[in-house]
């Protein structure tokens, strides 16, 4: 059975790009991370920003399956709409609407 740790789990909130590292840092050992809006400061959830780039470029990198919970990717405007859509057949970041979804998927990656 794979290892999938939550931020909380790890101890984390991810509120600026110098976040990133401590999270692919802390997530060491583990198969898998799901991911909370509440774990994402705002400017995650803004694609202006590059975060969320910033963020699924290191989880590649690391080969670190990552999803992503939120209950309604419509609130974050229709490119994050587009981008939740796009990430579906993603091998390592997919967007769900549950924690149960995310856990489900990451149990098969």
């Amino acid at each position: 059975m794979p290892t999938i740790r939550t931020a909380a789990d790890l101890g984390l909130r991810l509120r600026t790009a110098a976040d990133i590292p401590d999270l692919i840092g802390a997530a060491y050992g583990a198969d898998s991370v799901i991911l909370h809006a509440d774990d994402l400061a705002p400017e995650f959830l803004d694609l202006r920003s590059g975060l969320l780039g910033e963020l699924f470029q290191k989880a590649t990198n690391y080969r670190l399956p990552l999803a992503l919970v939120l209950a309604d990717t419509d609130a974050y405007g229709p490119r994050f709409s587009e981008l939740a859509l796009e990430h579906r057949q993603h091998p390592l970041i997919c967007f769900f609407d549950s924690e149960e979804a995310a856990r489900a998927w990451l149990e098969r990656v």
